[in-house]
Order: structure tokens, then C-alpha cells, then sequence
């Protein structure tokens, strides 16, 4: 999203509309607008399509710095959910370089490492600076702070067959939500943030996305 993280900061300027009753107007107009700060997705498609509930998408990298600050405020916005709205976190494989950690992020999973390993490796990266860019080098950073066996790390990343499928599934997804960039958030498969100017509002506008999807897309 933000092309490679550009693009979703593009400064859009929020524009004032003159009104005889400009407060009611005010109150009366969305907070957010669709073709402005959301955008409906290319090929519309849930990550999960058999779980009715409404479904709230981080597309995330780990080599992406924009997501690694962006990380405070997505904990901030699962809290902030209402009641029944699940969250998942989707990593992007964009390029060959961010392929490990797409298969760190499933493998992880499978060996039920704990959630808070997910803050803990965008801070080893961007913020430590580490140098995490290889499945070894990952595998190994997961041994020394959780403890896992690193050849078993190593061998379902690349070869469990589970995980391959859910990359390519996950890059089908992405692609078909018209995807280029990270942090992105996608709401029930149907929209997309589009050109936000700050991490709050990616907030405010997964917020008010899920609010209309609860008041079945009005």
C-alpha cells in the first residue's frame, strides 16, 4: 500500500465543501470516500469465504519498514474491532527477497510459536537491524528467542507443501485486490485502503469499512 510505501502517502489534501448548512452537510457526508482513501478491489474474494463473519486483512511484510510501523497501530486496531469481526494478517511475497519471510510467517504458525514473535521480528529488522533475509538466518533468530528446532523451521518453510499453497493462494488474493504495496488493509474482500496519509487513518478507514459491511454495505 504504500507503494512500496510512497504510494498511500501521496499528501491528498481533504477538501471543504460550501454548504448554506455547512454542519449538517458535514455530518451528513461519509468520513471516508470510496476512489479517495478506499477503493473497491479489483476481484473481489475473502481470505476465508466459508466464516460469515466480516473479515478485516492486513496485508504485511517483514521486509517492509512502513509495516513494521505500522505494527502498534494494527494491535491497536484488532482491540478496537467490534465483537465478531475477525482480523488476519496475510504476508505479501512480492519479489524473491520477501519469499522467507512469507514462509517464516507459516512456519512460525505451524510450530505455534507465540503471537508476540510477530512484534518482536519486524523490531529485530528495522529496528535492531538485524540481518534476517534468509530462511536460515530466520530460522535461526527463532531458535535463539523461542527456542525451535531450526532444521524443522527450515524444512517447512521451503518444503511443506501446505505452506507453498497457501503463498501462492495468499498472491493470488493479493493480486486480485489490486495489491501493489504494504501496509494495505482489505475488508471482506470487497475494499481496499487506497491513498491514506497516516497510519490513524488506515485505522479510521478499516473501521468505517467495517462498519458499513455490518450495515450490509450501506
Amino acid at each position: 500500500m504504500f507503494k512500496r510505501l510512497s504510494i498511500l502517502f501521496v499528501g491528498l489534501a481533504l477538501t471543504a465543501a460550501c454548504s448554506a448548512r455547512p454542519a449538517e452537510d458535514a455530518a451528513a457526508k461519509p468520513a471516508y470516500t470510496e476512489g479517495t482513501e478506499y477503493v473497491a478491489t479489483t476481484t473481489p474474494g475473502r481470505l476465508d469465504p466459508k466464516d460469515g463473519k466480516v473479515e478485516v486483512v492486513e496485508v504485511f511484510s517483514y521486509g517492509c519498514v512502513h509495516c513494521a510501523h505500522y505494527e502498534e497501530y494494527a494491535e491497536k486496531l484488532q482491540k478496537e474491532l467490534p465483537k465478531g469481526v475477525v482480523f488476519h494478517a496475510v504476508p505479501a511475497a512480492f519479489n524473491d527477497a520477501w519469499l522467507p519471510y512469507a514462509q517464516a510467517y507459516y512456519a512460525a504458525q505451524a510450530l505455534k510459536v507465540p503471537p508476540a514473535a510477530h512484534a518482536a521480528l519486524f523490531k529485530a529488522i528495522h529496528m535492531d537491524h538485524y540481518p534476517l533475509r534468509t530462511i536460515e538466518e530466520l530460522a535461526g533468530w527463532y531458535k535463539q528467542n523461542y527456542g525451535v528446532d531450526a532444521q524443522k523451521f527450515i524444512q517447512l518453510a521451503t518444503q511443506d507443501d501446505g505452506i507453498r499453497k497457501r503463498i501462492l493462494a495468499d498472491g493470488k488474493l493479493i493480486q486480485g485486490w489490486g495489491i501493489d504495496g504494504t501496509p494495505t488493509i482489505v475488508v471482506d474482500g470487497k475494499y481496499r485502503s487506497n491513498s491514506i496519509k497516516s497510519f490513524d487513518e488506515l485505522n479510521g478507514v478499516a473501521k468505517y469499512l467495517v462498519d458499513k459491511e455490518l450495515k450490509g454495505g450501506k
